[in-house]
């Protein structure tokens, strides 16, 4: 086999290296460029921290959430007391104990004897009331359950026997030979000098005046109510508002009306108790309106007379002006109110005018003379 030699010639220079391509140098960024690069490494660090303060917290909360379901307190069943007084309705109780007590009582025929079965017998039996065994009169159990309550100021010990004149068990009652029926009494009178001097004429004094009203008041039933208003011009009540009929409040009655009475014929402001009264028996009746009667007795001569403002003296009131006060009771009670009048020689024109009147409320005008 052959050689080949190659043999290069001893001046040749060696092969040139390849140079390296320079690279072209980066841009340097501008203004604008540079700005928007500082935005979104800003935003791009905010958004990291919003997650990772999220992911923080909801791994505190996870983790306070499994320590409050392991540290759970036990469960406790409390039941608190509510005390609830029931309303009392002593009025309603009243009336139907009354009309139970007025059932007829059972009655008892049957004797206990004995039959005899040995040789021996037992000795009769005595003979004994069987009243006294029945059940006691529902009224008086409630009168007593009402003192219990109550104390000393309790609605009476019993169903009383019944209204002056009237008896019975106090549906109805009689003032003067005037009857009637209401729960809510009101007695109005004119003490004025010629009321007093009419009453006197017609032979009925003022003690006789005083002990008819004692009288009536004192058969009131317990579930009734009352009040007294005397007037001139201006008037003196006896209370604010209508009371009840305890034995109480009959007795301060009585001797306010034995006391207190007035007996001089005119009734002057600044006596303690008056009301000052420009309007006279309108201004009464006023008054009367807000005590919420279902029964009103006036007793008058029918002649009155009122001093309006900027009129000056006296005058007569005029009729339109009583029939709007007697109207006024009746829109205040949505019924209407017996206004029963007693009257000691009116005038003839004052009597029509008010039998009229009162006979449209349902009430009675009675006239009283000397016989």
């Amino acid at each position: 086999m052959s050689e080949i030699s190659l043999t290069l010639p001893p001046d040749s220079p060696p092969p040139p290296r390849p140079r390296k391509k320079k690279r072209a140098p980066k841009p340097r960024p501008d203004g604008i460029t540079l700005e928007k690069s500082q935005r979104r490494a800003m935003i791009g660090s905010i958004i990291l921290g919003s997650v990772i303060v999220h992911g923080v917290a909801l791994l505190v909360f996870g983790i306070w959430t499994v320590a409050k379901h392991f540290t759970r307190p036990e469960a406790r069943f409390e039941m608190k007391k509510v005390v609830k007084i029931p309303p009392k309705t002593p009025e309603h109780k009243m009336n139907v104990a009354k009309h139970e007590a007025m059932a007829p009582k059972p009655t008892f025929n049957d004797k206990l004897v004995s039959t005899r079965p040995v040789a021996f017998a037992l000795p009769e039996l005595p003979q004994v009331d069987l009243d006294q065994m029945l059940p006691l009169d529902p009224s008086e159990l409630i009168s007593d359950q009402v003192n219990g309550l109550v104390g000393s100021a309790a609605l009476g010990s019993g169903l009383g026997q019944g209204l002056a004149g009237g008896g019975g068990t106090g549906q109805g009652m009689s003032f003067f030979g005037v009857q009637t029926q209401g729960q809510r009494i009101l007695l109005l009178f004119d003490v004025s000098s010629s009321v007093v001097n009419k009453a006197n004429a017609a032979g009925i004094p003022l003690e006789r005046i005083q002990e008819e009203t004692i009288k009536l008041i004192g058969g009131l039933p317990i579930n009734a109510q009352f009040s007294i208003i005397q007037f001139t011009g201006n008037y003196m009540p006896f209370t604010e508002e209508l009371i009840a009929a305890t034995p109480g409040n009959k007795d301060l009655a009585q001797k306010w009306v034995e006391e207190k009475w007035n007996k001089s014929g005119a009734m002057s402001a600044a006596t303690s108790g008056v009301v000052s009264n420009l309007h006279g028996v309108v201004g009464v009746l006023e008054r009367a309106v807000a005590m919420r009667p279902d029964v009103i007795f006036l007793i008058s001569d029918a002649s009155f007379q009122w001093r309006p403002e900027g009129a000056g003296g006296l005058s007569n009131i005029p009729y339109d002006e009583i029939k709007k006060a007697v109207a006024k009771l009746e829109e205040t009670t949505q019924g209407e109110i017996p206004l029963n009048f007693i009257a000691f020689e009116p005038k003839p024109d004052d009597e029509k005018e008010w039998n009229r009147l009162v006979r449209g409320t349902g009430g009675e005008f009675r006239q009283l003379k000397a016989e």
